[in-house]
Parts: C-alpha cells; structure tokens; sequence
C-alpha cells in the first residue's frame, strides 16, 4: 500500500482505526493521571459508538483498516517475527529482571493465535494470570494479585498519535510520555515487516529519535506544506527535525513546515485540538488562539542539510491565506461567541473534525452549538455518539490516521 496524504480535505479512500479493547478496563481511578486518562469509559458503549464510527465510514465509501489486524498480519509473516516483537515489547513494559521476562514471555506465548496476542499485548497484565511458584520472592509476596505487572494501553483508540502520514511518507514518533511511547512499537513493525508497507514508504521520523512528537501536531495544508504545533506534546527541536528529513527526500514535494506555537494545555493538547481544515476555505477553530499568533517558516537552507526559519507574527487567517493560495479564509469558531459553550465544547473535541471530502466532515453529535454553526456556513455535518469515546478527551480526527487520500485538483 502506497502512503498518500496531501491534505487534510482531499476525499478519504482508506483509514486506520483501532476499536477500543478491555484495555480500558484496566483503567483505575489511581491510574488515570498516569495512564492520560481523566475518566473511565465503559467499554461496551464505547465499543458500539466506535463501531458506529467506522460504518458512517463504510457508508461514505472508505476502507476500513484496524491496527490490530495490521499488526497480526505482521507477526503471521514468520515466527522470528512474532519472537522479536514479544521479546521487545517485554522489555519496553519496563520487565527488567530475566526471571520475569521469562515468565512473561511463557505467558503470552501460550496465546495461539497472532491477533489474540496482540489484542493481550494492548491489554496489559495482572499478577494473578501468571502462574508461578510466588513463595521464593519478596517482591511477590509482598504484592497484590490484582496488581498490574504490564500497563495497558488505554490511548490505542486514538490512532493519529503514534505514527503521521506526510505526504507519501511517515513519521514514527517519539511520544511525548512513556505511557503513549509504548504504542508506537505496532507501527515500527507494521513499516518494518508488513508486506504492504515494508520497503515502500519513507520514513521521516523514528521513534528512537531524541526529541517528542505527535501525530495530532501534524496537519498535511497542500503537497507542498505541512503544519506542525509547538505543543504539550511536540517539541521545536522535532520539528527542525522532522523538517529537516522531509527536505532530503528528493520524492518530496514539501517545501515548507509552518511550525505554530500554541499554549501548553491539557485543552490545548494538540496543534488538531485548536483547530482542523474542513474545506478548501475554512477551518474550525479554537477562539482561545485567535489573535496575532506566532508561527515560524521553516525552508531549505542554502547548503545541504541547513534550513531556514523566519518568524512570522499575524493573525491565522493571512498565515493560511498565504500558504494556502486562497483569497479569504473563513474560521468557524468553536462555541460560536458564547465562552461557556465554546470551553464546554473545546473540552469535547469540538474543535476535532475529521473531513472525509471537502464541505464534509464528521463531529462528535454532543457539539450541538458548534455544529449547527457548522450547518450555517454550508457544510455537510455527519454527527456520531460519543457519550464514552469522549471521556478519553480526543474527536474524530485524533481517533483516525489517514493512509490514503485523494489528491485535490
């Protein structure tokens, strides 16, 4: 499969998902700040409004394809595969000691078929499914059967984060905390040995690279410019990097990274969270950022390997003017002028639009001020549940990574 994504409205052909699993019953009100959550969803709704989600895609003609299922097919293609996985991820769970990897390891091996070990590995583990003799340790006797020895993997479902489509290409990223860093081994295996990616798509970013990046920093204006956010969860030093690997593949068209400086927020998260295109010539915005806002250009720079940036201080509306090549930008702000509605509904992603064809896009149903706004200004508003899915405080977009888009004409 051919990566292709060159904006962020062209018609959507093919998508990533992950439906949500009893990882999020592992979820504890002790665990929620560490693991990023700030409630627990109840994982049966969750999962029906998450498969009401990938059927209004089905619907409007686009493929479907799960995480999950990329990632059994990877490891059906050897069982060197499935070896060096299972030992990797052991030890990226933080399993330090040989006793209990081994342990460990014996466990999950016993699971036979790929996807049921790779749906456990998203899980998580509790002490009390290992079967072993506990009375020889300390550490074991001490502990209680309840207790997790593997974190889960609660943010999965939210597959915009761990890798980015840029144009014909990808990055892997280095996520911003150790929990999501973790979620981030299914795509190095799945562009390292799946037999659709393996050898075809450049990769821009890796995830041992030292500096923090998400997907949902990562916004694809046109073919030859791309938006990332100085954010909570992305740093500046990776933008340059990012940059700075795009502009040495020859097969690129991307000439210039607008990296955007946004507040550090729990709201703010992500550059996606603040705002998203949603046609041509109009975008949802956050109205906590409108203003003069900071953005930098980042070019090639004479030499090979140097690059360019230039501070640009205006408001949002002339930056995308300008690198869109468009006359009048319209922002659509979330909450419309109420402050009430619009920090309720900015808390509920509605700000986080999926677009699947210019003038269409996809909205968490629970938005109602935003999306009638939305309505007003001519666009096609297609609503999904999301009474569960929000709680993991993440929209339409952050819950889908796009692998092919057609090119705008």
């Amino acid at each position: 499969m051919k990566i292709n994504v060159k904006s962020e409205i062209g018609p959507l052909k093919t998508v990533m998902l992950h439906r949500p699993g009893r990882e999020l019953n592992n979820l504890t009100p002790e665990t929620l700040e560490k693991l990023l959550f700030d409630d627990i969803p109840f994982l049966e709704v969750a999962q029906k409004e998450h498969d009401i989600f990938a059927q209004t895609l089905r619907a409007q003609g686009v493929e479907v394809v799960y995480l999950e299922d990329l990632m059994t097919e990877t490891l059906d293609e050897s069982t060197a595969i499935r070896e060096e996985f299972l030992k990797q991820w052991i030890e990226e769970a933080g399993i330090r000691t040989e006793k209990y990897q081994s342990i460990i390891f014996e466990y999950m091996n016993r699971f036979i078929t790929n996807k049921e070990l790779v749906l456990k590995t998203m899980e998580g583990i509790a002490l009390k499914e290992l079967k072993y003799d506990r009375k020889s340790s300390l550490v074991d006797l001490m502990s209680d059967e309840s207790k997790l020895v593997v974190d889960p993997m609660p943010n999965l479902y939210f597959t915009r984060d761990p890798f980015a489509s840029i144009g014909n290409g990808v990055s892997v990223n280095h996520m911003y905390s150790e929990t999501r860093n973790r979620e981030t081994i299914y795509a190095e295996y799945i562009f390292k040995y799946h037999r659709d990616f393996k050898d075809k798509v450049h990769l821009y970013y890796e995830r041992y690279d030292p500096f923090r990046l998400e997907g949902g920093d990562i916004l694809n204006l046109n073919e030859r410019t791309i938006a990332v956010g100085i954010s909570q969860r992305t740093s500046s030093d990776a933008i340059e990097f990012l940059a700075k690997n795009i502009f040495a593949d020859e097969t690129s068209k991307i000439d210039t990274v607008l990296a955007f400086d946004i507040p550090e927020a729990r709201a703010f998260m992500h550059l996606d969270t603040v705002f998203t295109q949603i046609d041509y010539d109009k975008f949802t915005i956050h109205p906590g950022i409108l203003g003069p806002l900071v953005v930098y250009e980042i070019k090639k720079g004479d030499a090979k390997g140097e690059i360019k940036v230039e501070r640009v201080e205006t408001h949002l509306e002339a930056i995308l003017e300008e690198y869109l090549g468009i006359d009048k930008v319209t922002l659509i702000k979330c909450g419309g002028n109420d402050r009430i509605a619009s920090e309720r509904e900015q808390w509920n992603d509605g700000s986080n639009t999926l677009c699947i064809a210019p003038g269409k896009i996809i909205v968490y149903q629970r938005n109602v001020v935003t999306n009638n706004l939305l309505r007003e200004h001519g666009l096609e508003v297609i609503e999904i549940p999301s009474a569960e899915l929000s709680r993991g405080r993440g929209g339409p977009r952050c819950m889908s990574m796009p692998l092919v888009r057609e090119d705008l004409k």
